[in-house]
């Protein structure tokens, strides 16, 4: 959930509604608030958002919900260290989430067993999602043994595995299947650069339990805060694939490619992310779902020549972008 700001850095809340419509009508099953892509500033005090944002996704979500008769999930991010975290995931509760995604960049410097400790203590306010984040985004390298541990938590629905690293995704992958968890806790994939094949692929470990199969179910990505529709398209598609046992076709590794090679732009890549904000609420202002692109920090905006690179794919990969959809219905969303 981005977070829609007016021209001059204010909570514009009619575009937070129609971004919030557009994606429930694009058929997403849930939308996180008050992680990175909703900008982890919104806790500032000199901002003031974290709670009004929230309640206000909250609402706007369980309205349109119900007028389209849809049930999603609404996920909360939780941050800081563990006295913040705990206040925020009550509120949390307070503001009707289902869950919340802890992250752990505020314990940059803490062992594993104050890491697991953390993590228990908000297990025990709100059903938890691990996130593993990657550094350049404020996260932290977050060992196998801290993810085995981490499996063993009651009250862990899922885990957003979003580290852009093929050796810390398996880390995730074999612990949850070495603590017997493959069953209890969902894996998505975060990770921008290997959306397709993430989704594709079938995991299969050696354990002390046998063997054991996994797949990644769904993505929660910054990247999917645009061209939505698109990406509910694509896991469907992807679904079929796998529930008809079909042979997976070249195309679809090809069309990977051709994510990522957009992912790059968006996300800034060539600055080491540095733009990867502005450049989701670049593409959401062109579409008019957005009134600016501005963040909450005015050093923080599109990188040189990132607006070009959007043109670029834009250009390459029309196929790609949900455009059509956008102006189909946005009057519908802007309606107050």
């Amino acid at each position: 959930m981005p977070l829609a700001l007016d021209p001059n850095r204010q909570f514009d809340t009619l575009h937070q509604k129609a971004l919030i419509r557009y994606y429930i009508d694009a058929g997403v099953g849930g939308i996180a608030v008050g992680v990175h892509s909703t900008q982890f500033e919104i806790r500032e005090p000199k901002y003031g958002l974290f709670k009004p944002v929230l309640t206000f996704c909250s609402e706007v979500i369980n309205d349109w919900c119900e007028r389209s008769n849809t049930h999603i999930i609404k996920v909360a991010g939780i941050c800081g260290r563990t006295e913040q975290a705990e206040q925020e995931a009550g509120f949390a509760v307070e503001a009707d989430y289902h869950a919340g995604m802890v992250s752990l960049g505020a314990l940059k410097e803490d062992e594993v067993d104050d890491l697991i400790s953390h993590c228990k203590r908000i297990s025990e306010i709100i059903p938890v999602m691990g996130f593993y984040l990657q550094p350049a985004a404020g996260g932290r390298i977050l060992p196998y043994d801290f993810w085995r541990r981490f499996a063993e938590i009651d009250n862990i629905l899922a885990i957003k595995i979003a580290p852009f690293n093929r050796y810390q995704t398996l880390d995730v992958v074999r612990a949850i299947c070495d603590a017997g968890r493959e069953v209890d806790i969902t894996l998505y994939t975060g990770n921008d650069d290997n959306i397709v094949p993430d989704l594709l692929t079938e995991y299969k470990f050696n354990t002390a339990r046998g063997d054991k199969r996994v797949r990644i179910k769904g993505g929660l990505l910054g990247h999917w805060a645009v061209w939505t529709r698109k990406a509910v398209e694509l896991v469907k598609e992807i679904q079929d694939i796998l529930d008809s046992s079909s042979p997976i076709p070249c195309e679809m590794l090809t069309r990977s490619m051709q994510i990522t090679d957009c992912n790059a732009a968006l996300f800034d890549a060539a600055n080491n992310f540095k733009g990867c904000i502005p450049g989701i609420h670049e593409v959401l202002y062109r579409q008019g779902l957005f009134s600016s692109n501005v963040c909450l920090n005015p050093l923080e905006r599109l990188s040189p020549g990132q607006s070009e690179e959007i043109d670029r794919i834009y250009k390459t990969y029309p196929h790609l972008n949900d455009d059509d959809f956008v102006r189909h219905h946005i009057d519908k969303w802007l309606k107050e």
